[in-house]
């Protein structure tokens, strides 16, 4: 039976579990008293100076897990913008993240590849490269092109992350054509499985309209219980095949991520230990 974690990406947009007057700066350590797990977003707009990993480091307990997602010119989504080198560009994400490494809490980089990012013997080389340049670390891999899953191609695709020692993200999403994939229930490297919930917004996951901030509609989705049901059986199969399940929502407009993260937490009958003292709240 695997240890399974819940969170949520991202710990800023999350007003339902913070106090009034908590600062910016103290909502990590808040988040970290209600989840044991977090996804670092900001990574994927920046090379973030080490200072900021060591202090979320400081602000988190021993067992705290970060999943980062590395920055966007590493997973191709910057195309026709300048070319950047990326090996320089490598090295200075293996730099910056070298504290929770020593702190022994990355729980694994994120490698969310883009919608265009289709099922090619170039791009097959390409996640084979970016994996040997990363070789030292938990390394996942969150397809977002269908072609990746057809029946032609999905075996060969969970075939291909085996190989390389990389944990495949299941996900739920809108189906919406090719720029979406399956729920894929399948375990690729036995210490880790990773599940995505980016909610199931069709109406806003391709086009969020004119003058709509893309993130806000996109992921403005709150599941049903009876969505989250659905689920309890394929949480179940992969704990079977993983040392550790982690699971994180990414519907986080409109607070839905943390309460949805919350409920299925319970659904699932989870009592996670070793948070940071929860403050009470007088006022």
């Amino acid at each position: 039976m695997s240890t399974i974690h819940v969170g949520v990406c991202g710990w800023g947009d999350h007003d339902t579990l913070y106090g009034q007057g908590v600062r910016s700066r103290d909502k990590l350590a808040v988040y970290a008293s209600h989840f044991p797990i977090v996804e670092v977003d900001s990574s994927f707009y920046a090379i973030l100076p080490q200072r900021n990993y060591e202090s979320w480091v400081r602000d988190t307990p021993d067992r705290f897990g970060f999943i980062v997602k590395p920055h966007q010119a590493m997973t191709g989504h910057l195309r026709g913008d300048a070319p950047v080198n990326r090996r320089e560009l490598f090295a200075q994400f293996e730099e910056s993240i070298q504290p929770l490494v020593e702190a022994g809490k990355l729980k694994a980089l994120l490698f969310q590849f883009p919608p265009w990012f289709d099922c090619t013997r170039e791009h097959v080389q390409y996640v084979q490269a970016c994996r040997q340049a990363l070789a030292a670390y938990p390394f996942a891999v969150e397809f977002r092109h269908q072609s990746w899953f057809e029946a032609c191609f999905a075996e060969r695709t969970l075939d291909f992350l085996r190989q390389i020692h990389a944990v495949h993200v299941l996900c739920d999403e809108p189906q919406v054509g090719t720029g979406s994939v399956p729920i894929v229930p399948a375990v690729t490297h036995p210490a880790l499985a990773i599940v995505r919930f980016h909610g199931r917004n069709k109406a806003g996951w391709r086009d969020p309209g004119e003058g709509q901030n893309w993130r806000d509609v996109r992921y403005l989705y709150r599941y049903s219980e009876q969505e989250l049901t659905e689920w309890l059986v394929h949480i179940r199969k992969i704990e079977q095949e993983a040392d550790e399940v982690c699971i994180l929502f990414n519907n986080n407009s409109g607070g839905d991520a943390a309460a949805n993260a919350k409920q299925f937490s319970d659904m699932l009958g989870l009592d996670p230990s070793g948070l940071n003292p929860r403050q009470m709240e007088l006022f």
